[in-house]
């Protein structure tokens, strides 16, 4: 069988544009690949087999049904959605340079809106609610100690859950200044400062599991029982085990406790203790102070306290009591 313009678009579209030409992570190339597979999922379901999709059939009709499906089929939520079309923009962007006869068609698949959502809400746990559940993990355990070296770094670094996954040993360094080395979105590498406790905590437990030999260097910092690097399932069930437990001592933490709320709170936190927008930016990796202004919106305690000092003391809190007022409480009383 002749192979089709799509399948030849997107064999290049994935194992040379992007790693070679646009240098994108391997995690995007992953979610990209992850999309298609969707896609040629919804075209067989639809009637079309894999082998006979062609550009010219996949139209913005055909694209509207797909996402559509992906929000009531496969129980999509909105920004998963959205993901879904960004990676189709970038493949018809890609597309309309090797084939511009094909261009107002490519250009209608590009004109696909991304749908609009609710802004929601940043959930984040208050310090007294991170102390708690840093003391779960038993650290009479060596699975307790890596734990705590795990949800410690977490939370100090801000660090994303796949950026937590892919440190190796040689990502830490320890001393006087101890710092982390993290690889986010778009391979952007940052050194994000560690905290002295969090690095006692870390250099024990590389000590304690050897990783501080040379040829270890390369080793992921942390490592499933089968030595192979945690998963982002595998985090959120460690994250979730204790933040039960931590549940039934405090309401501080509430029952369910997903891995991003680690950072959340960490950039809440950072925040409340007057660090500027500009430097949280840097050390959640953000491309856009716009991303880091989520989190100005989302601490009310913070606007209390701006309010107070913006307008202090225009209401004298010495004010009578209303209700001491006989004639106004004649004046009340018949209406």
């Amino acid at each position: 069988m002749k192979p089709t313009d799509f399948s030849r678009y997107i064999t290049c579209f994935l194992s040379e544009y992007l790693p070679a030409q646009k240098n994108v992570s391997r995690n995007t190339i992953k979610s990209y690949r992850d999309t298609f597979k969707l896609l040629l999922l919804f075209c067989e379901e639809d009637g079309l087999p894999a082998e006979k999709v062609t550009m010219q059939k996949l139209s913005a009709d055909l694209m509207g049904r797909f996402l559509l499906w992906l929000e009531t089929e496969r129980k999509n939520s909105i920004s998963t959605r959205n993901l879904r079309l960004t990676a189709i923009h970038s493949f018809f962007r890609y597309a309309q340079s090797e084939s511009p006869q094909n261009l107002y068609h490519y250009q209608q698949v590009l004109a696909i809106p991304v749908k609009k959502k609710r802004q929601s809400i940043v959930e984040h746990l208050s310090p007294d609610g991170i102390k708690t559940l840093l003391a779960q993990p038993d650290k009479s355990t060596t699975k307790g100690r890596r734990d705590l070296a795990l949800m410690s770094l977490m939370y100090d670094s801000g660090a994303r859950v796949q950026e937590i996954i892919d440190l190796t040993v040689k990502d830490f360094t320890a001393g006087s200044n101890p710092v982390l080395v993290l690889t986010g979105k778009g391979n952007k590498v940052r050194r994000v400062p560690i905290m002295k406790n969090t690095s006692t905590i870390l250099e024990k437990y590389i000590s304690e599991n050897k990783l501080d030999l040379l040829h270890k260097t390369e080793y992921p910092l942390f490592s499933n029982n089968q030595h192979n690097k945690l998963t982002k399932e595998g985090v959120a069930y460690i994250i979730g085990k204790y933040a039960n437990a931590a549940h039934e001592v405090s309401n501080k933490v509430p029952a369910k406790v997903k891995c991003h709320m680690l950072r959340h709170s960490k950039a809440v936190h950072l925040l409340q203790a007057g660090v500027n927008l500009i430097y949280i930016r840097d050390f959640l990796g953000h491309s856009d102070v716009k991303t880091t202004e989520i989190y100005a919106r989302a601490d009310t305690e913070l606007k209390r306290k701006a309010l107070e000092n913006a307008y202090p003391e225009l209401v004298d809190s010495n004010l009578p009591d209303w209700n001491e007022n006989s004639d106004l409480m004649e004046w009340l009383s018949e209406l």
